[in-house]
């Protein structure tokens, strides 16, 4: 398939939010110069290891082993936590997350909490429930800042302030953050130290902090934080509270196989060999770090998304959006478009399985559309370090998107098929697509009248070819 933007039928929101993106010249720029940077980092990172295509399948088996023995792991992960002076908490819901979390930090008298960026905690809206009962939570990862600061909303997973540009930088930073000095430029080195001088304050006075995870280790009940900036081992080390939640599926069950995944996952994120920060914790330690620790496991979804054999392996992922640096798609709409936590095709696969059942028919709709975000072009598989075959999963939840109703897709591929069950209707149909050629331009259709100006809006139609295959067969092979 070609590596072209597609146009997302089936939703009131989507295509407008995907047109905006496609005309927004900056937005285009950055996100272009962004993933191609990292896309080719991960390609030299990725060349350095003969075995990455086994680390690959270890990846995924052990993935799949945790998905088919949750139960069992989840139940040993709580046994440890607990041996080892954590608390556990359980939350079927975002709704029941968010209560633990605001009622923990009012126990403990906290209206402000520092954070370690969190997938987790953003797919919950932990911050906003957490602002409406009068706690305040700061994003301490750099990129998280910035859009916090700015009134934003992420972009990607890894680096969700990457549709901005240093100069805008400065500018949030000049207008959000106090004791800037006016004349701060956009240096790297200065917007960093800016923000180092603007947190460091936070770290030192927080009584609680706010972390997701990117493992936890069933057999010891540790749980594991990479990063690249220090910041969230502040978060983890200084306030006497740490509050943890995580997805039930970021399991694995053991030391040996949470080495697997440290291999695969800085490699795939951010090219580099190793995390510049792993952070470990084990319950707490009586006079190092945290004096309480809670760790909040949240379903939202998961357990209902594991009742699909196709797409359960949605919950395989370990975050490191490999597959959005490649996605022609996202490239040039960016992650703001998808109307998800989670952008890209990881995004299209999974976000729609999380908020499966939901009676707002806006959100419904808009989840039904996020499976035709893809070209299916089939890159994303191919980068992924535990083997998801998303295009697999974004042509099974389109059949059930468009199951028993009738979309543009669902006429346009019956009327389709209807032709090419009959030879004589097939060839009537090519003899017929000629006259697309009149109004092509140096062989591309550049508008169509409705229902092809479905099609048109956002891409071109290649012209047909001057003589057919099967005309050309049998003129050349008689």
């Amino acid at each position: 398939m070609g590596r072209n933007p597609v146009t997302w039928l089936g939703s009131p929101t989507f295509p407008a939010a995907a047109r905006d993106a496609l005309g927004d010249v900056q937005l285009r720029g950055n996100l272009a110069h962004a993933t191609t940077t990292i896309r080719d980092k991960r390609s030299k990172a990725v060349a350095e290891l003969p075995d990455w295509q086994e680390l690959r399948l270890a990846g995924q088996a052990i993935k799949d082993d945790v998905l088919s023995n949750l139960d069992v792991y989840l139940e040993r992960l709580e046994a440890s936590v607990t041996a080892r002076g954590g608390i556990v908490h359980w939350a079927r819901d975002a709704a029941e997350a968010n209560e633990i979390v605001l009622r923990i930090a009012r126990e403990k008298g906290a209206d402000e909490v520092v954070k370690v960026k969190s997938m987790a905690t953003a797919e919950i809206g932990l911050n906003e429930a957490l602002e409406e009962g009068g706690v305040h939570a700061i994003e301490t990862d750099l990129a998280e800042l910035i859009v916090q600061l700015g009134d934003d909303r992420p972009s990607h997973i890894l680096v969700p302030a990457i549709h901005r540009n240093r100069s805008e930088i400065r500018d949030i930073f000049r207008r959000a953050m106090p004791d800037v000095p006016p004349n701060l430029s956009d240096r790297p080195r200065e917007l960093a130290e800016a923000a180092r001088k603007h947190l460091r304050r936070k770290f030192l006075s927080a009584k609680v902090a706010i972390s997701g995870a990117n493992f936890a280790v069933a057999d010891t009940g540790s749980v594991v934080v990479v990063e690249s900036e220090g910041n969230g081992r502040m978060c983890l080390t200084l306030p006497e509270t740490l509050i943890t939640v995580m997805g039930i599926e970021k399991l694995v069950p053991t030391w040996s196989d949470l080495e697997v995944f440290l291999q695969l996952l800085p490699r795939s994120s951010t090219a580099e060999r190793m995390n510049p920060y792993t952070s470990v914790w084990t319950g707490i330690t009586p006079g190092d770090g945290p004096r309480e620790f809670h760790l909040v496991l949240l379903d939202n979804g998961r357990t209902k998304t594991l009742a699909d054999t196709v797409g359960r392996q949605a919950l395989r992922c370990i975050r490191c959006s490999a597959c959005l640096n490649v996605c022609p798609v996202y490239e040039r709409t960016g992650g703001q478009a998808y109307g998800s936590v989670y952008p890209g095709p990881i995004g299209a696969i999974l976000t729609p399985q999380l908020g499966a059942g939901t009676d707002d028919q806006e959100t419904a709709a808009l989840l039904k559309s996020l499976p035709f975000a893809s070209s299916l072009c089939g890159a994303c598989y191919e980068v992924c370090p535990v083997r998801i075959d998303i295009p697999s999963v974004l042509v099974h939840l389109r059949g059930k998107a468009v199951e028993n109703t009738h979309t543009p897709e669902s006429v346009a591929m019956a009327a389709a098929a209807w032709v090419m069950a009959s030879p004589v209707r097939f060839h009537l149909a090519q003899r017929l697509s000629t006259v697309l050629r009149l109004v092509a331009r140096r062989g591309r259709v550049k508008r169509l009248p409705w229902p092809g100006s479905r099609w048109t809006d956002s891409r071109d139609l290649p012209a047909p070819a001057k003589e057919s295959f099967s005309a050309w067969w049998r003129r050349t092979r008689g």
